[in-house]
């Protein structure tokens, strides 16, 4: 029998975000060094570790940024992960990587346009000078603040409040509207990032 299955079509803005999403995986020095190490031939992450004298913790983290947006891939290897380039990608001119389609185009300029906007009002240096009172800039803000974290791991109380205080003081009221809009959840004390961002209005 004949498999009836079809792929969903990419929308504008899934096409969009993941093209972004590839530039800011490839916009750290460390994630090229390690690039251009796994180029010369395939690595696990304890020797890239050694290599560029950081800790497997942070290797990890990269590694993970560049097997999502589908630059390695990675195998088993007796008792390592080997990590190896896949696809095309690097091999495409950087016009190619950056056009996009006409369709839908506008309004996502324009709602970037408006996060830009309100990301430049309610932040200086860094850091958030005010909560918006209004429910939709509230939420925008809420967006960038939670791109620091990891969706694919936990987070105790602790490590929140310490990453909170680079945005702002009142580290308490930040964890709650992360939890209340939906932007991460709490079971226990734990937190964690929702996979997909869809605020609870």
């Amino acid at each position: 029998m004949a498999d009836t299955t079809t792929e969903r079509a990419v929308t504008p803005e899934e096409n969009l975000a993941a093209r972004a999403e590839l530039f800011k995986a490839l916009g750290h020095p460390v994630r090229l060094l390690i690039l251009n190490l796994i180029r010369v031939k395939p690595r696990h992450g304890e020797e890239l570790a050694m290599i560029l004298g950081l800790n497997a913790a942070t290797i990890s983290h990269h590694l993970s940024k560049l097997t999502d947006v589908g630059l390695l891939g990675s195998r088993k290897d007796q008792y390592y992960q080997t990590y190896f380039l896949v696809g095309d990608i690097l091999t495409k001119p950087i016009d190619e990587l950056v056009r996009l389609p006409q369709e839908g185009l506008r309004a996502q300029v324009e709602e970037d346009a408006y996060r830009d906007k309100v990301l430049r009002t309610f932040f200086r240096h860094g850091r958030l000078t005010a909560f918006p009172a209004q429910l939709k800039k509230r939420l925008v803000v809420l967006a960038r603040i939670v791109e620091e974290f990891e969706p694919d791991r936990t987070y105790t109380e602790r490590e929140v409040n310490q990453m909170m205080l680079e945005f702002h003081e009142d580290v308490a009221q930040l964890r709650r509207d992360l939890v209340d809009y939906g932007f991460m959840t709490r079971e226990a004390g734990i937190y964690r990032r929702q996979a997909t961002q869809e605020p609870a209005v």
